[in-house]
């Protein structure tokens, strides 16, 4: 029985250390992705005076769909074909997707670096908020102060802005509120639904491929596009290449990082990677205006960024051991339903695992 009870102690640990391996790498993933798109496509819009976001919006779900559909007739990834019941499966994941795509390359274009970071904060608040009214998740205590830690730094510094853009405003505040939708939408998918990753970002790219060339067009965003003076030089083209590809990896990793954290995890590693960001724009972007109580605010939110961070791993990391194979299967059920790392297959293989032990 002892030998027994190691055994599974032993394979439970592994279990362990390869979810959060996969939880620490997604996590890794996200804030790469994010921190370099959020720069190409600065670069383009801004730099480069790029006239329309939403014709590099459409460039992106383009690129993800050949992408995707090619890797599944190379045999490379794997997802289920289409049914006539899919849009209501995913619903409202597409339109959510669709508004936070082009809300966050609108917000972008608009407003500086350090600005674009100090708004996007609000998007931790909904998001905890979407979780509670959603998916029924409830974050703990700390989690909750170090959220209201980085609301009250983004206030602050909000508040002693010396540069306003409507326009600019509206747009990052409408995506703060996508982005959070799209991340607790997205769980939720992801746990309901045996679609994949690569199943989700497909369908949600063809179901939106043909609204956004609608909007694009009507706007006349595609005759701007085209009429561009820019599209002979090599450097324009590399960076506009590589936005439209970011897109894709990014929609991704966004995916993969909610599947093996919670969609508030994968929203204060967004928020993190945009602090460097914002630090970077003070000296790089050239659009910063300079203010001790602006400067203030954005590091009280740097640190309950860094808090949370913190605590989530830490807590992740203490939680992540596996009751033993002899334990009570409603314990075990319990313990690993609070860890939703852990995905039902790999539930039930354990509980299989132990009744044949015993």
């Amino acid at each position: 029985m002892e030998k027994t009870t190691t055994t599974s102690t032993t394979t439970a640990t592994v279990m362990a250390n390869e979810r959060l391996f996969l939880s620490v790498f997604a996590a890794l993933l996200y804030a790469f992705s994010s921190f370099f798109i959020t720069v190409v496509n600065k670069v383009v819009l801004t730099s480069y005076k790029f006239p329309s976001f939403q014709f590099l919006g459409l460039c992106q779900v383009v690129f993800g769909i050949i992408l995707l559909a090619s890797g599944k007739f190379l045999k490379i990834i794997s997802f289920p074909g289409f049914e006539w019941n899919l849009p209501r499966r995913i619903w409202p994941l597409p339109l959510v997707f669709f508004l936070n795509l082009l809300t966050g390359l609108g917000g972008t274009q608009k407003l500086s670096l350090p600005m674009f970071t100090v708004l996007r904060r609000f998007s931790i608040l909904f998001t905890m908020i979407a979780e509670f009214w959603i998916i029924g998740v409830k974050a703990s205590f700390k989690i909750q102060l170090c959220v209201y830690l980085m609301i009250i730094g983004a206030v602050i510094a909000g508040i002693f802005d010396l540069a306003f853009d409507v326009m600019g405003y509206t747009f990052v505040l409408l995506n703060d509120v996508f982005t959070a939708a799209n991340g607790v939408y997205t769980k939720q998918k992801l746990e309901a639904r045996d679609l994949g990753e690569f199943g989700l970002i497909y369908y949600n790219s063809v179901f939106i491929c043909i609204p956004t060339f609608i909007i694009t067009f009507s706007c006349g965003d595609i005759t701007k596009a085209m009429e561009f003076p820019k599209w002979s030089d090599a450097w324009f083209l590399l960076f506009f290449t590589l936005a439209s590809l970011m897109g894709f990896i990014l929609t991704f990793s966004i995916i993969f990082c909610t599947k093996h954290n919670s969609a508030l995890t994968t929203t204060v590693i967004g928020v993190l990677k945009n602090l460097l960001i914002t630090y970077l724009g003070m000296f790089i972007g050239g659009d910063y205006v300079f203010s001790w109580a602006n400067f203030v605010g954005l590091n009280v939110s740097a640190a309950g960024s860094v808090f949370y961070t913190f605590i989530t791993f830490r807590s992740k990391t203490n939680s992540s051991v596996i009751p033993p194979c002899d334990a009570e299967p409603d314990k075990i059920r319990s313990e690993l339903y609070h860890d939703n790392s852990l995905n039902a297959s790999e539930l039930n293989d354990h509980e299989k695992t132990s009744s044949m032990l015993k």
